[in-house]
């Protein structure tokens, strides 16, 4: 019979931990979320310490994606009032850095909508803005790249290359039908081998189920990713999942989160989308889940909570930035 605490020291030493031990993590009774949540901050105190990890984004090109994502406002098969525009100009990329240093960013992510970049000027801008990016970590969300593109990126200086597989392979169909679960596989292994760090998560409450969570947990586990983002699903009117799914509740969000620190206790774990308006007052638990970074700032679409929020919030929960 499973029990938490010879998992939490499997964890605590580095031993994998199976799919059917991970599945009884994120089924913890809530009358033993106290003692998770115990378990999972001393796997993440050990492993990454206290420093919480700050990531500051700009969108660069927004709205107008062909993918057919069904949390997404920026995709042309949904009827959002999102601002679409195409590629921001290098000077606006690099301005908006400015104001990812004044809120503490460790790390700048130039994000743009759309499948890829086969827009060469486009691609251009991203790469001279790469070059001039300094003293702050250098990461990009551009899509489904070539390695050709990502040993371009990686030449202009970029550190980390952000791709989220989003959800689970069995779930993948669910949520997208215009490009595949293996074009994500092929990208990461592509940034991978062209030498660059990578951040791939997931987003949640979409309507998968709970072993479909742990699957993808496995999966960027086996992968070996840097850092993984947990966005939580923030339905917005006009996407084909408002108003359908259930709201997930901050319970089954901090087992989530305590989840994937027991299956990846050195990595840098996020929780970014959807914390706000899914969470509230509850927030600053993440930290005791197992989270170890944040969004500082607004989102592609929607905004995030006040920067001076945020900053108190860590230091209230005795951590650093």
């Amino acid at each position: 019979m499973l029990t938490l605490e010879p998992l939490y020291k499997k964890a605590l030493n580095l031993k994998a931990l199976t799919f059917e031990e991970a599945l009884f993590i994120i089924n913890t009774p809530d009358n033993n979320l106290v003692q998770l949540l115990e378990y999972a901050n001393e796997i993440k105190l050990k492993h990454v310490g206290k420093k919480v990890l700050l990531c500051g984004i700009i969108n660069a090109r927004s709205g107008k994606c062909s993918e057919d994502c069904s949390f997404c406002a920026q995709s042309t098969f949904h009827s959002t009032d999102i601002k679409s525009y195409p590629m921001l100009s290098k000077k606006e990329i690099l301005k908006s850095i400015h104001t990812a240093k004044e809120n503490h960013a460790h790390n700048f992510s130039i994000v743009t909508s759309g499948k890829g970049m086969a827009n060469k000027k486009d691609f251009e801008t991203i790469l001279e803005s790469i070059k001039e990016i300094k003293s702050i970590g250098r990461c990009a969300s551009l899509g489904i790249l070539s390695k050709k593109q990502l040993v371009q990126l990686k030449s202009a200086g970029l550190d980390k290359f952000h791709h989220n597989l989003e959800t689970a392979e069995s779930f993948f169909p669910n949520m997208c039908t215009t490009h595949t679960y293996s074009d994500r596989i092929k990208t990461i292994n592509n940034a991978k081998e062209a030498g660059l760090e990578v951040c791939s998560g997931g987003i949640f409450g979409i309507g998968e189920s709970i072993p479909q969570r742990v699957e993808l947990g496995i999966a960027l586990r086996d992968l070996k990713i840097n850092s993984v983002p947990i966005n939580i699903l923030h339905p917005i009117n006009g996407t084909k999942l408002y108003g359908k799914v259930k709201k997930m509740e901050t319970p089954d969000i901090l087992k989530l989160i305590a989840t994937f620190r027991f299956l990846m206790p050195t990595i840098i774990l996020g929780v970014i989308g959807g914390r706000e308006v899914n969470m509230g007052n509850n927030q600053s638990k993440i930290f005791t889940a197992g989270a170890n970074s944040i969004m500082i700032g607004d989102y592609l679409t929607t905004s995030g909570n006040s920067v001076e929020s945020d900053l108190r919030m860590i230091k209230d929960a005795r951590l650093t930035y």
